[in-house]
């Protein structure tokens, strides 16, 4: 069984601001760029088992929109031996003060 965390979308803001973690957003580029949490990098989902460099030590801190795909992930990445938090209901259930709007908008 894999070995991560989860974390309630309320609970993202002190992830973001520690020096601990590293923040992937799975969404895709379009959403991302759009909408995401401040220093979030973006790596979708399909993409992640192609290269995933994360400098050592750090929990890597997952969220989509919604929780599933993070959770999905999350198991896939425990399992190669990252340390990883899922942040429970994605972005959708985020409240926080740390999104970054870009100039797009979704179509």
């Amino acid at each position: 069984m894999a070995d991560f965390e989860t974390i309630p979308a309320k609970d993202l803001d002190k992830y973001v601001v520690s020096n601990n973690s590293y923040t992937i957003d799975l969404r895709s580029k379009e959403n991302y760029e759009y909408e995401h949490i401040k220093g979030a990098i973006n790596i979708p989902y399909e993409e992640l088992g192609k290269s995933l460099e994360v400098p050592s030590g750090l929990d890597l801190i997952l969220y989509c929109e919604r929780g599933s795909t993070s959770l999905r992930a999350a198991r896939e990445l425990s399992r190669k031996g990252y340390r990883v938090k899922a942040v429970v209901g994605g972005l959708h259930a985020y409240r926080g003060n740390n999104i970054e709007y870009g100039l797009k908008l979704l179509k």
